[in-house]
């Protein structure tokens, strides 16, 4: 089923691209920097009455009811798209989903539909650490994986840690184990703010001459965990324990390869000069994190 804004019709130019994981962080970003560019936006959703959908469709986009574990609703919504943006949840935070079989059926979804062009978001060191059998991320290599066995035309984005982390309840500085205190304080960790990754999504699709068959490790900062935690408590404007837990309890955390954090690669410099503009993290924290940080 699909909604259809008519009355910003007129003024899309651009492309059709499907976006999928349309009212998450990574979805919504791409949904709203694809917009901006002028293209034409199907954003996939289960629900057409959930605020983000409703927001994604006051902005501009059409609306596709779907589930990524249902292919043919896929191909439904995949119908005449020149490009698709395929982001699934990850298994984690005590989900129960099947990321690889829907991220597999969103790759299948775009080929049969014939689109030229699809761009896959994964995870830093997918190739790596955070590839490995085992690892929570693993079913992004798989995915990765399936897209190159297919021989689909696609570019891969692989985003480091969200600066979004650190304002999350579950994961975030205010909750019971906040992400940061997995780093130790020798290390220095990479960042993305997941607006850059849509940003960046978007710049993708609009030169596929350069970007495809590219795979892209995305981030905005690189800043040593000392200073991270300098700046989420200037943020937070209050003392909270961000200190770097035990080496034991940090390896019992990431069990495929403590430190990992550190074994990121993203070339900076080159992403800048892709897309100028790329947040660091203390522009996040003035423009979005400082504001979450000190709400209560």
């Amino acid at each position: 089923m699909l909604h259809f804004p008519l009355y910003r019709e007129n003024h899309m130019t651009g492309h059709l691209i499907l976006v999928t994981g349309a009212t998450g962080q990574q979805g919504g970003a791409a949904a709203r920097a694809l917009l901006a560019d002028g293209h034409r936006v199907r954003a996939l959703v289960r629900d057409t009455t959930a605020p983000a959908a409703l927001a994604l469709e006051t902005a501009g986009a059409e609306l596709a009811v779907g589930d990524m574990r249902d292919r043919a609703s896929l191909d439904t919504a995949a119908k005449g798209a020149h490009g698709v943006f395929s982001v699934q949840p990850a298994n984690y935070f005590g989900t129960l989903v099947d990321e690889a079989a829907m991220g597999v059926n969103v790759a299948d979804a775009a080929l049969a539909a014939g689109a030229e062009h699809l761009v896959y978001t994964s995870v830093g060191a997918a190739d790596g650490a955070y590839g490995r059998p085992g690892a929570a991320w693993f079913p992004k290599a798989l995915i990765e994986q399936h897209i190159a066995d297919r021989g689909l035309p696609a570019t891969v984005l692989r985003p480091v840690q969200f600066m979004e982390n650190h304002i999350d309840p579950r994961i975030g500085v205010r909750s019971p184990w906040p992400v940061i205190r997995v780093a130790g304080d020798d290390q220095t960790v990479q960042l993305i703010a997941a607006e850059d990754i849509g940003r960046f999504a978007a710049r993708m699709f609009a030169d596929p001459g350069r970007h495809l068959g590219k795979t892209y490790e995305l981030a905005g900062d690189d800043l040593p965990r000392p200073e991270i935690v300098r700046l989420l408590l200037e943020a937070a404007g209050e003392d909270i324990d961000l200190s770097s837990l035990p080496k034991e309890e940090r390896a019992a955390l990431v069990p495929t390869e403590p430190g990992s954090f550190a074994r990121w690669s993203a070339d900076i410099p080159a992403l800048r000069e892709i897309l100028p503009g790329l947040l660091t993290f203390r522009d996040w924290l003035e423009r979005t994190g400082r504001a979450k940080l000190q709400a209560k």
